[in-house]
């Protein structure tokens, strides 16, 4: 097996998103622009209501996916196509925005750990007109596994150790893998040879990947390769491991629009505007 390496590191930006949710930005920012196919991957953690509690009103979306992958805390998410939904503690939801939705995600609590992920996979051009859905996925059905001593890994999507994720049907044949490692405690993990890949340590000081300690809040690049080897140093620590298919087309984007060109975009404003989501 070819084994990756790291390539590229990145520390996640502090900013803030929605109505003023204070979350740290590690790719979409200036020293990690995409990471083809996926935009944007944030952070948001704070046990501080006042970092939290206004959420992310309202707001569209066109041509892409958002991924939300909460572990701790309690958001609801709502429509304009009448679908709503429990984002809990564990629980992840794949949203694909396809032609056009408006939707906000706001917090169910006023007090309390607010903890996860939102990452945007990129859709290919022939899929960016589709109608909006999602795979809404509780706790229990993300499977868990322990392919080496002293590690278990939750399968959110692809496969690992024979078994396979709840999320299906995603052009980018995404894998999305949560690892908790004990001290010590080391894994290859195979992955699509031409996937684009990340590791983002965030939980305990630091980890392993590819052989080189990786810090807490500090994402790596993978190089292109068959596997890659994962490791706990001197304490526990959980790594999230994604990679996807790259679509290799041009990227126009506008805040909450990525499409294939400036026109394209100009339409999905028009579009918005006119009440056609």
């Amino acid at each position: 097996m070819t084994e990756r390496h790291i390539f590229r590191r990145i520390r996640g930006t502090d900013t803030a998103d929605g109505a003023g949710v204070k979350l740290k930005r590690i790719i979409g920012q200036p020293g990690l622009d995409m990471l083809d196919p996926f935009l944007l991957l944030d952070e948001f953690r704070s046990d501080q209501a006042g970092d939290y509690i206004a959420g992310f009103p309202e707001h569209p979306h066109r041509g892409f996916e958002t991924v939300t992958y909460m572990l701790a805390g309690h958001m609801r998410h709502i429509d304009n196509h009448g679908n709503s939904g429990d984002l809990t503690s564990g629980s992840v939801q794949w949203m694909t925005a396809g032609r056009g939705i408006q939707h906000s995600e706001m917090p169910e609590q006023e007090d309390g750990l607010m903890w996860g992920f939102q990452l945007w996979v990129n859709l290919p051009a022939k899929d960016k007109m589709i109608e909006p859905r999602y795979q809404d996925i509780s706790p229990e059905r993300i499977p868990t596994v322990q392919p080496a001593d002293g590690v278990t890994v939750k399968v959110i999507a692809g496969e690992l150790a024979g078994v396979s994720g709840p999320v299906a049907g995603i052009a980018t044949a995404p894998i999305y893998l949560d690892i908790a490692l004990q001290a010590g405690a080391e894994i290859d993990i195979p992955l699509p040879e031409g996937h684009s890949a990340f590791a983002y340590v965030f939980d305990g000081s630091d980890a392993q990947v590819a052989g080189e300690p990786l810090a807490r809040s500090e994402l790596a690049v993978l190089s292109k390769g068959r596997s890659v080897r994962v490791a706990g140093r001197d304490a526990p620590a959980r790594v999230l491991l994604v990679a996807g298919k790259p679509l290799k087309e041009p990227v126009a984007r506008y805040g909450p629009f990525v499409m294939n060109t400036t026109e394209q975009i100009h339409e999905a404003i028009a579009d918005f505007r006119s009440g056609k989501f």
